[in-house]
């Protein structure tokens, strides 16, 4: 009898699960369709407001003597109003990915709608004016809260909302960068780190939808434009080995800093997180008069050497050390904000770094472009940080439609994070959020007064 009852139970158990996911199929179809059209918004003020930005300081520079303290405003201004934001919403500080993460684990539970607001004009006051951070860590978190909000709206149940709060996460990554692989491996690699198809279904359609949608907005055209990169030899795949061992270090120590400027805004706890923001908004803002490549998002920066910019290895160190400081940084400030840009940026500037000197004393690399060393730079470093090796090669192959670099992409990954590992620094968004759900007890670096007996 037990037999034939399991027999007779199992089409119905599986038809049920099937409509299961063809409702959460629907639910994201509704909210990658929003994803696209919010996030291609959130991308195209982006867009704006660094224009304007670039207007103003070409202003600033034609000021004789006192046009540093106009550049100095601005990022001031931006930083202190997103910061003012991120205290009437606490949620939207930083990346977001972090949290994401901890609501797939059953840790925290999905962001209400206002988070969405908070994470777009945030993003775009503290992005648009300057500071070090990346467009993506806002999208996916818009994604993410579109995605729990549709199955609120849909009276889903707590577990389907958790499940398109990842799934739509992905969607929110895909509209960033136009990379819709990137996307769909970002949830299943980084967020749920498993392949079922309650997650991996929802999470490609709503992907695909908000891509689409996205077109309307800002276009369908690659985030950089990249001429045709002929495959490098067989032989020159140790060479890239070697490169993604010495990226491992740079990574893990990128993950330090990072985690080194958090602990020290935080014990700097007599100084209120919104002034923290203007004064390091103003140090940005006096690097971006000084040197615009060492500040903002990083795009340019990327574009430049991939188009085969040259730049003397000085000053690819120079800036290179500079962007490894300011983006931490700007990250502990505490505004809305991402890691992943400018992390692609600092790898191109350590790609282009390591392939210029290695042209000069390595035969073998002799008839390689830099910007091979570029592109392999910018997969090496993010895996070496974010420890999801597949995520950052499809991103970095859609963002520049280059794909004849695949073996030393994934070469240089795998060694970057045996590397990493091995000096004990685990991902980086592990340890966000970790920090996010158990802030560490930090000494202040201003401790309080005490009254004398």
């Amino acid at each position: 009898m037990t037999g034939n009852t399991s027999s007779t139970t199992s089409p119905d158990a599986g038809s049920g699960a099937a409509r299961q996911i063809a409702i959460l199929i629907l639910l994201a179809v509704i909210a990658g369709l929003a994803v696209g059209l919010i996030g291609g918004a959130f991308r195209w003020c982006i867009q704006q407001a660094e224009h304007l930005r670039i207007e103003v300081f070409a202003f600033a520079h034609d000021q004789p003597g006192w046009g540093w303290l106009i550049a100095i405003a601005v990022t001031a201004a931006g930083a202190t109003l997103a910061a003012l934001l991120v205290k009437w919403v606490p949620q939207a500080a930083g990346s977001g990915i972090q949290y994401v993460e901890a609501v797939e684990r059953g840790e925290e539970p999905p962001s209400a709608l206002g988070v969405l607001v908070a994470k777009f004009v945030g993003g775009v006051l503290s992005i648009g004016s300057g500071m070090v951070l990346g467009r993506e860590g806002p999208t996916v978190h818009i994604g993410a809260v579109l995605g729990a909000e549709t199955a609120r709206r849909s009276r889903r149940p707590a577990a389907d909302a958790r499940t398109l709060h990842s799934a739509l996460s992905g969607a929110g990554l895909a509209v960033a960068f136009n990379a819709p692989l990137g996307g769909s491996l970002f949830v299943i690699e980084e967020v749920a780190q498993s392949v079922r198809a309650r997650i991996v279904l929802p999470t490609l359609t709503g992907v695909a939808v908000a891509v689409a949608a996205a077109w309307i907005v800002v276009g369908n055209a690659p985030i950089f434009q990249v001429a045709p990169v002929p495959p490098p030899d067989l032989a020159q795949v140790g060479v890239f080995a070697v490169f993604g061992l010495l990226t491992g270090i740079l990574g893990a120590g990128y993950n330090r800093l990072i985690l080194g400027f958090l602990t020290a805004a935080r014990a700097a706890r007599r100084v209120p997180p919104v002034v923290q923001a203007a004064i390091i908004g103003g140090a940005v803002g006096l690097l971006l008069f000084l040197d615009p490549l060492g500040a903002g998002g990083g795009d340019p920066i990327s574009q430049g050497l991939l188009r085969g910019e040259s730049l003397v290895p000085i000053v690819l160190a120079a800036t290179l050390v500079i962007r490894l400081l300011a983006g931490p940084l700007s990250y502990a400030a505490g505004t809305p904000g991402g890691l992943f840009a400018p992390l692609l940026a600092i790898g191109a500037l350590w790609g282009a770094l390591c392939g210029s000197l290695a042209k000069l004393i390595l035969p073998e690399v002799a008839n390689t472009t830099v910007v091979v060393f570029v592109l392999v730079g910018m997969t090496a470093m993010f895996a070496a940080t974010i420890r999801a090796p597949l995520t950052g090669i499809a991103v970095v192959v859609e963002m520049t439609a280059v794909a004849t670099v695949l073996a030393p992409m994934l070469a240089a990954s795998v060694c970057a994070i045996l590397v990493a590992a091995a000096l004990r620094t685990r991902p980086i968004y592990e340890d966000l959020r970790e920090r996010m759900l158990h802030p560490p007890a930090v000494r202040p670096v201003f401790p309080p007064r005490r009254d004398r007996p």
